[in-house]
């Protein structure tokens, strides 16, 4: 088959390497779900080996019209083909049961996909996918680290994520400039945090939007940080654990 023109404005890098495609399909471990949802699927790398893992429902869901039209040429049922902005689909209504989240991410919108995979928690077991390395990097980081941020901690919260393998930029139309990497994200037994969720996301994002300055500083425009204990108002944000901005926000409730 002819392979779609890559559309840099779409922020995406088609992966021609067979071999790493089905790799990334493989890191699906189908344990606790049986649907699942390919983001930016373009030229059908990874979709061509979704099919022959044999899951209950798989949905495909591209923005690009061109890119679309070629998938719907293999005409196999066992595809749900939509063309629609991932991020502005109702996952809840799509999906009745617990499902995951794949497929080679935008670049240019992958800190808003997993942003977007926080507000379906309940529903998103499992998220395996290619990304920036620096961005595999933060999610995986840990505190005391320069590149622990916001997404560490969000889905720290609630997922357990690890970076499995990287792939180099020679294995893309076009090549990318910076190396990738393939990471997945495993629901965590967090059913619920034992704060205010809302006010907690608000919390981290709030603490790194100036992380350089102490909590006192980078909360203090925002919150009432009278009442929290000095010895975590003295520390930045990328000191803390999960578990730290719950106490905090558990504080300002």
């Amino acid at each position: 088959m002819s392979r779609v023109k890559a559309k840099k404005h779409l922020g995406q890098h088609f992966l021609k390497d067979r071999n790493v495609a089905e790799k990334i399909t493989r890191t699906l471990t189908g344990d606790g779900y049986s649907d699942v949802i390919e983001v930016g699927p373009g030229t059908g790398a990874l979709t061509r080996f979704l099919v022959g893992r044999g899951f209950r429902k798989l949905v495909a869901a591209e923005i690009d019209s061109e890119s679309v039209r070629y998938l719907e040429q293999w005409k196999d049922e066992r595809i749900t083909i939509v063309e629609e902005d991932f991020l502005k689909m109702d996952l809840d209504n799509l999906f009745e049961d617990k499902f995951a989240v794949t497929g080679n991410f935008p670049y240019n919108i992958s800190s808003q996909i997993f942003f977007k995979i926080l507000e379906n928690r309940h529903k998103v077991v499992e998220v395996t996918g290619m990304v920036q390395k620096e961005v595999a990097l933060r999610i995986v980081s840990q505190p005391g680290t320069r590149v622990y941020g916001i997404l560490s901690v969000l889905l720290g919260a609630f997922y357990d994520a690890r970076l499995l393998f990287t792939v180099p930029p020679h294995l893309f139309v076009p090549p990318p400039a910076v190396n990738s990497a393939v990471i997945r994200l495993r629901r965590n037994s967090t059913t619920s945090l034992p704060c205010n969720e809302e006010l907690f996301f608000r919390v981290v994002k709030s603490a790194f939007n100036q992380r350089r300055k102490m909590l006192r500083n980078a909360l203090g425009a925002q919150f009432d940080t009278g009442g929290l204990p000095e010895s975590l108002m003295s520390m930045r944000a990328e000191q803390l654990h999960v578990s730290d901005f719950v106490a905090i926000t558990s504080q300002l409730e």
